[in-house]
């Protein structure tokens, strides 16, 4: 692995980033009483779910009373589509994103002036925690547009003094080029897209260990430690875990530093993180698995109360700064499968096979009910080099073994050609339920 990414400097750090736990609690809190104020007398969604739930922003005296605080969902922001969730007038937003609305009405988040230069600042600092320095070449191959991800990373690279490739998604071909002429340090992309364009270097009879990438920012989508060891293997390279959502602001919530790379820290000066049961809604505490909702402290435009993410983690404290990381993301509880009683998630399958030499990161898993009950497929790509056609199958029923001993499940294995399943340049879809709706 490349070692030139070195750790910053403590002169380097924002005083904010190693504050003691009771100066960042003193900070939240202030904010905390701000932000809820602003929803209050500017949302019509806020003012309401507040009455019903017999709170005011008044009653907030301490951090611990947020949980008397009414939760926030998407559809809650389905419903006021597009502007209701605004608290300033549409005339002082001078950006939209929203969300991709592939399953229903798109969620919109608008950002103010002061809005976009905090999520700039929050998006350098987390470049910064994740090795880059001023001047190194950044190569962004997240998507522009509605989607978060490319404007996000893109703004934040510029704010460090950083030279931004922003090549955006798709035209893998034309990625590698890129990489290979310009030379970037850094890049920003999806884990499962950054394992295609490992594909494209190999087609191209080209070495990704050579090219001239030392640090991965990878985030969007659900990833293993397996994976993390797929990329960085593959590359000769760091893979950084990068957490942000949409509603909250985009990417830029928290990040891995590169000093530990133990989990993302949150930025706490501009998030409220809690981790509550997903069935119960009952808070939680640090260490154990739950999900993860967040409340914005500095969003103007848009600010989110005790949001419901649905991606699964747990809080730890702090190491590399004085903030509390998250763990991994384990996956989204909307994302969970329950089949034959068993839940499962996909990441559990990704890290399975990723342990057979044989077998590709490239997947995905079909549910289907043909009778009264559910049937498991795991559909993998072999790897170029697995064997012939009894090797590839060997593959397939050592799989479906583990699954079976380490998760529980009795599944199907169909192990494709190299290059058969479809590349996602954006967030990978992973799951295909195709029971019937009961």
């Amino acid at each position: 692995m490349n070692d030139r990414a070195r750790p910053p400097d403590p002169d380097e750090l924002e005083p904010i980033e190693t504050a003691s736990r009771d100066e960042i609690a003193a900070l939240q809190l202030a904010r905390l009483r701000s932000t809820l104020q602003r929803a209050y007398g500017n949302v019509a969604h806020y003012r309401a779910s507040f009455d019903e739930a017999g709170v005011d922003p008044a009653d907030l005296a301490s951090l611990d009373d947020l949980a008397r605080f009414p939760f926030t969902v998407k559809d809650d922001l389905r419903r006021d589509y597009p502007f209701g969730m605004f608290a300033v007038p549409r005339s002082q937003v001078i950006r939209i994103h929203a969300s991709s609305g592939t399953t229903g009405v798109p969620t919109v988040v608008g950002y103010t002036r002061n809005d976009l230069d905090m999520w700039a600042h929050l998006m350098a600092r987390s470049l910064r925690a994740a090795g880059a320095r001023s001047g190194d070449l950044v190569h962004v191959a997240y998507g522009y547009g509605l989607f978060t991800g490319g404007l996000g990373l893109h703004s934040g690279a510029e704010r460090l003094g950083c030279t931004v490739v922003p090549a955006s998604g798709g035209y893998t071909e034309r990625q590698v080029r890129l990489i290979c002429d310009f030379e970037p340090h850094v890049i920003a992309v999806t884990p499962s897209y950054m394992l295609a364009i490992a594909d494209e270097f190999e087609r191209q009879g080209l070495d990704p260990r050579r090219c001239s990438l030392q640090i991965g920012l990878h985030g969007a989508e659900p990833w293993t430690e397996a994976m993390r060891h797929e990329i960085e293997t593959r590359f000769a390279m760091m893979a950084v875990d990068l957490y942000g959502c949409s509603e909250a602001i985009g990417p830029g919530v928290s990040v891995e530093c590169m000093e530990t790379r133990d989990g993302p820290h949150i930025w706490e000066d501009h998030f409220y993180p809690e981790i509550v049961d997903p069935e119960t809604g009952a808070i939680l505490p640090d260490g154990e698995m739950g999900e993860l909702v967040l409340t914005s402290l500095t969003k103007e435009a848009s600010p989110i109360i005790r949001y419901r993410t649905r991606d699964l983690t747990r809080l730890l404290p702090g190491t590399a700064r004085t903030m509390r990381r998250m763990q991994r993301i384990r996956g989204r509880s909307d994302d969970m499968l329950i089949i034959r009683g068993v839940n499962l998630f996909p990441s559990q399958v990704e890290e399975i096979l990723l342990e057979d030499e044989r077998l590709s990161p490239h997947y995905y898993l079909e549910v289907r009910r043909p009778r009264r009950l559910d049937e498991l497929t795991v559909v993998v790509e072999a790897k170029t080099d697995a064997g012939d056609e009894a090797t590839r199958a060997a593959a397939g029923h050592a799989l479906a073994d583990q699954i079976k001993s380490r998760i529980g499940i009795s599944s199907a294995v169909t192990v494709s050609e190299p290059g058969t399943i479809e590349r996602s340049v954006g967030k990978a879809r992973r799951v295909f339920d195709l029971r019937p709706e009961d």
